[in-house]
C-alpha cells in the first residue's frame, strides 16, 4: 500500500503552531496524506476533527504517528495493541527502549529514531 493511501492517526497533535505536533499535521495535511489528528483536549484543529483517542476514530488507521513523550507513547502503544493496529512511527523523542519493546511484542511493525517527514521527503 502506498503511503499516501494509509489511514494515518497522528497522536499529539497540538494547536500551538510552534510545536511538531501542529507542523507535522499540517504538511501531511497538505502535502495529501489522510490523517487524523488525535489530542486528549478534542476540539478542532485546521478546520479538522481532533479526536481524544484512536478508540474515538470510526476505522482503525494503518498507521499511527507519535508526536508525544516517552511515558505518553507507551499508553499509546497498548491502545494501539488492543486496537489491533499494525504499524507505529515514533517521531524522534516520543520513543524508548521499552515503547519500541513492547509494540515489537505486540506484532507492530515499529519505526524509531528517524523523521517520518524526512523520510517522505515533506521537509
Amino acid at each position: 500500500m502506498n503511503i499516501k493511501e494509509k489511514e494515518i492517526a497522528i497522536v499529539g497533535v497540538s494547536q500551538k503552531e510552534d510545536k511538531f505536533g501542529f507542523k507535522i499535521f499540517r504538511d501531511l495535511i497538505n502535502s495529501g496524506f489522510k490523517v487524523k489528528g488525535i489530542n486528549p483536549k478534542g476540539g478542532e484543529i485546521l478546520g479538522r476533527k481532533v479526536y481524544r483517542s484512536l478508540k474515538e476514530l470510526e476505522k482503525n488507521p494503518d498507521l499511527v504517528i507519535t508526536v508525544t513523550p516517552k511515558e505518553v507513547t507507551e499508553r499509546i502503544v497498548e491502545e494501539c495493541k488492543q486496537l489491533g493496529v499494525k504499524e507505529i512511527w515514533m517521531q524522534p523523542g516520543s520513543y524508548s527502549e521499552t515503547t519500541i519493546k513492547l509494540a515489537k511484542e505486540a506484532g507492530m511493525k515499529v519505526t524509531y529514531n528517524s523523521c517520518f517527514m524526512v523520510e517522505n521527503n515533506i521537509w
